[in-house]
């Protein structure tokens, strides 16, 4: 067994994605260094990301100065800043992908946020940006909203990879994965292989813990009886790991039944969880601890390079991932008991989580009409 971590990972059927991308990551080799090492299977990206990179790298004046000179305005740059970038991170992970036969090797990129409540619009986006990237290891995110349920179930039907994220409740996971089944049974229903299109379920992790701490911690300061207090006390850093245990025993359960065994059987695979937002925000906790308390088959971890850096230094592996389920269930029961409102929770964290994308998309845009301007190249109008 390698005394890497991260490798060790793998030896226990999970993947490891990293949840960055920017240009100097790519020009300089590092990502294909990562790659090559072992340590790194696939990418993961978000308005977020692409907003700090573009805002940080000046490996991008270049492309911006050539584009705004030729009458491209700030949403039409970022496109082809973006797209460029994950062809060429696709490009570095395709041996991955063709190892792995197209278990792995992925890069993803999000739809607009935009689009988070529009079904149609999300179809009809995710289509183009998949058609026009023509790589086969990309995968589009759609945010699960429940228009993006529907979404999804199109998008696979028509053979459109997808990366469902920003998924936070066990039920809004069990939607997308059937709605990626529902999908899947269209392609058979048509005759196109069912191997042919991938997906995975992106479930926010420490974001949960950050919220039920906040309501925990509110009690607390009210609470007089010792034994309330103890029980806040424990319960908190609890929520998050225990949420995605149980969205994990919902993953067994639609994946093992009757209904997908049909699609298996014709080479489907299937929808891996993907734990998303697995930096630690509280410093009293573990720095690696959304990935440690989240190990087990058939499931990725997509990492900042920091939390990455973290795990390859000092992470411990084992098999976490079904241990103490009874006990992930009676946290979320206890949550309950107090009249923590999990599913406000869930549906709050989604909804924050769209217009932190969008408004990310929005500085974005600002950011590169301010370098324009440095670059003294006014937007939209042609040069010489």
């Amino acid at each position: 067994m390698s005394d890497n971590p991260l490798l060790q990972l793998r030896e226990k059927g999970q993947s490891v994605w990293l949840d960055n991308i920017d240009r100097r990551m790519l020009t300089s080799g590092e990502l294909q260094r990562l790659v090559e090492s072992g340590e790194v299977q696939g990418v993961t990206s978000n308005p977020t990301i692409f907003q700090k990179a573009i805002s940080t790298c000046a490996e991008y004046d270049a492309p911006i100065r050539e584009f705004a000179a030729a009458g491209a305005d700030a949403y039409t740059i970022w496109e082809n800043l973006s797209i460029a970038d994950i062809r060429a991170a696709a490009g570095i992970l395709e041996p991955v992908y063709e190892a792995t036969e197209g278990r792995d090797g992925y890069v993803s990129i999000e739809v607009a946020p935009s689009l988070a409540h529009d079904v149609d619009g999300t179809i009809t986006e995710a289509t183009r940006l998949f058609t026009t990237i023509a790589r086969p290891n990309v995968m589009i995110k759609v945010p699960a909203t429940q228009e993006g349920v529907r979404a999804t179930a199109e998008l696979i039907g028509e053979g459109v990879n997808v990366n469902a994220t920003l998924i936070f409740s066990p039920d809004n996971y069990e939607q997308i994965a059937r709605a990626y089944i529902a999908g899947l049974e269209r392609l058979a229903e048509r005759g196109t292989p069912v191997d042919s299109v991938a997906s995975v379920a992106s479930i926010f992790v420490s974001r949960i813990d950050t919220a039920v701490d906040r309501e925990l911690e509110a009690r607390l300061s009210e609470a007089t009886d010792v034994r309330t207090q103890n029980l806040l006390r424990r319960l908190l850093g609890q929520a998050a790991i225990a949420n995605c245990k149980v969205a994990y025993q919902r993953f067994r359960q639609v994946f093992s039944d009757a209904r997908f065994a049909r699609l298996q059987r014709q080479g489907a695979r299937v929808q891996r969880p993907l734990w998303a937002s697995t930096s630690t925000k509280n410093p009293a906790y573990r720095d690696v601890v959304y990935v440690e308390e989240l190990i087990g088959p058939d499931t990725v971890n997509t990492m900042p390079p920091g939390t990455l850096a973290a795990f390859r230094d000092h992470g411990r592996v084992r098999l976490t991932l079904e241990e103490n389920v009874d006990y992930a269930c009676r946290v979320l029961e206890e949550l309950a008991a107090l009249g923590i409102d999990m599913d406000h929770i869930y549906a709050e964290l989604q909804a924050d989580g769209v217009k932190a994308f969008a408004d990310s998309l929005e500085a974005l845009l600002g950011c590169i009409r301010e370098r324009v301007k440095a670059l003294s190249v006014p937007e939209g109008e042609k040069g010489a």
